[in-house]
């Protein structure tokens, strides 16, 4: 009977270990058509775009002709608007997660607002089009302007972000906690030494998914009065005459990227396609080196938290 049983045992073990194996190929496959996929179309955009990368498409406004369209515009616009989006979302988010976990009371009204964060995660971009096109463009009066475009997008990922440093402070052990109050610090001193700087590789996680979101997004930033085409750059501070304001440049048209590029595949001449191309290129690259960054930093911080 003895004997019967340990066989039981073991075809119930080779049983599981068979389903194991059978599931952890079903992910290996899973997770290859996804990343076969991207790398077989971010090759192709590669072979058909970096040919035409050179000095002239970067330095170059858009033009009619294909052969003479360069991406200047487009990408100083991108990294304006990128820079007030994480001006705006990354402080407000972080203080926004600090506050809900540290200091807010734990009642409906606390868990009423936990809920909207978490559904306005995944309110489709449009709305927050909208949105803006109501508030920042016609109620506040920027205008459609790098201003109006950047905390367009700033709304966008701040529900992101909030989630984000709320997961992060979470992780941490709440004797970290108790043995800082047991010292006699304060909650801000709590906050300031300890939560923020354990949980900072966490909340840059959710940063570089945001802004990586953020970078490529089309539709909000249309709905408040992109341009498609635009052959001038923002002014300088102190250039020009009379002499630019320092901020003058937050209330300037614009145009970025992804909206050049959908300019360029629109047209039917084959040359505007390696065109759009080339600039999709170059925008996964600005999206990986941003990336890049964010996870050195990551790393560094890390580092600094094991010594």
């Amino acid at each position: 009977m003895q004997e019967q049983d340990l066989q039981l045992i073991r075809n119930i073990i080779v049983r599981a270990k068979r389903w194991d194996a059978f599931f952890g190929v079903l992910g290996v496959f899973a997770l290859m058509v996804g990343v076969l996929t991207f790398a077989a179309l971010f090759v192709d955009m590669a072979i058909q775009g970096i040919p035409r990368l050179d000095g002239d498409f970067f330095t170059s406004f858009p033009s009619r002709r294909a052969g003479q369209a360069g991406i200047l515009s487009a990408w100083v616009g991108t990294v304006l608007v990128m820079m007030v989006t994480a001006m705006a979302a990354v402080p407000l988010g972080i203080a926004a997660g600090v506050y809900l976990e540290e200091y807010a009371p734990k009642n409906w009204v606390t868990d009423i607002i936990e809920i909207n964060i978490t559904n306005l995660a995944g309110v489709p971009s449009i709305v927050y089009g909208l949105l803006a096109l109501g508030l920042f463009v016609y109620q506040f009066g920027f205008g459609q302007s790098i201003l109006s475009a950047g905390l367009t997008l700033a709304l966008l990922i701040l529900p992101v972000v909030i989630v984000a440093t709320r997961e992060s402070i979470r992780a941490i052990p709440q004797i970290i906690r108790e043995g800082s109050y047991a010292c006699g610090a304060t909650t801000w001193q709590t906050v300031r030494d300890h939560i923020l700087p354990y949980s900072s590789p966490g909340i840059l996680t959710g940063v570089i998914i945001g802004m990586a979101r953020a970078i490529g997004e089309t539709a909000p930033i249309i709905t408040i009065g992109a341009l498609t085409f635009i052959a001038f750059l923002p002014p300088l501070p102190g250039a020009g005459e009379p002499p630019a304001g320092l901020f003058d440049w937050l209330f300037a048209p614009f145009t970025v990227m992804p909206i050049q590029m959908f300019n360029w595949t629109s047209r039917p001449e084959a040359a505007f396609q390696v065109n759009a191309a080339a600039a999709g290129f170059v925008l996964v690259l600005m999206t990986l080196a941003m990336n890049g960054a964010a996870i050195w930093l990551r790393y560094r911080l890390r580092k600094n938290i094991k010594w």
